[in-house]
């Protein structure tokens, strides 16, 4: 499927209810077309089952929807992890939103046969100052890293990002939320001895309080944790 075709195939999908709302909660110069996120991963695996790399080598940034398509098509094709990896390279700068940023890196299923390899590869995105190149790193390392053999280091090194980018700190106050729901214990201790800004520290305890997860008597005393401003 070439570029004209998928970009028809779109506005085919488009929907005005959803473009409004869409348009509320996006912030993005990007045009928005209105087109759901399940049917954009219905096209984006019809896409990846056949000449994908024509799509891919042309794709261009004008329109949010294929924005996202193109990150999608890059997750779901087939094809060696070198290559994934420079696909990835080229797209993770037309990211401008956090919802091209955390479909696309929730998508990434592949990074749990390569692991290592891959934690490498966003080592120079959590060094970064563009602000989505580094919350790709963050939700990466949410997504994927919160396992007993790296805790201690996403840990690490969500408190030695220092940058006051919203949507940076937004996203690193959700991976700490996350360390706790599954390493409460460690977390709890990290939260006792911290260096992030205030308002990190703060969103992280109250996405704590709003997990499902976490029992009220601990959410009792992560809201007593609050530091004021």
């Amino acid at each position: 499927m070439n570029r004209n075709e998928a970009i028809d195939r779109l506005q085919q999908l488009v929907e005005t209810d959803y473009k409004a709302f869409n348009k509320k909660i996006i912030p993005t110069e990007k045009e928005i077309l209105g087109v759901r996120l399940p049917a954009l991963r219905t096209l984006a695996k019809e896409i990846a089952k056949g000449n994908w790399r024509e799509f891919a080598e042309n794709a261009k940034s004008e329109i949010y929807e294929e924005i996202m398509l193109h990150g999608l098509v890059i997750c779901y094709a087939k094809m060696d992890l070198t290559e994934r990896m420079q696909y990835i390279a080229e797209f993770v700068p037309l990211i401008d939103n956090w919802a091209i940023c955390d479909s696309v890196c929730g998508t990434m299923k592949f990074i749990k046969k390569h692991r290592e390899e891959f934690w490498q590869f966003i080592q120079p995105y959590l060094k970064s100052e563009q602000e989505f190149e580094l919350r790709f790193a963050v939700v990466i390392l949410m997504d994927y890293y919160i396992d007993d053999d790296h805790i201690e280091k996403v840990l690490q090194i969500y408190d030695s990002i220092k940058s006051d980018k919203y949507y940076v700190q937004m996203a690193v106050a959700w991976g700490i939320s996350v360390c706790f729901v599954k390493y409460p214990d460690i977390t709890m201790d990290y939260l006792h001895n911290n260096n992030l800004d205030n308002f990190t520290y703060n969103k992280a305890l109250q996405k704590i309080t709003e997990s499902l997860r976490v029992d009220k008597a601990t959410k009792s005393i992560i809201r007593s944790m609050k530091r004021k401003s």
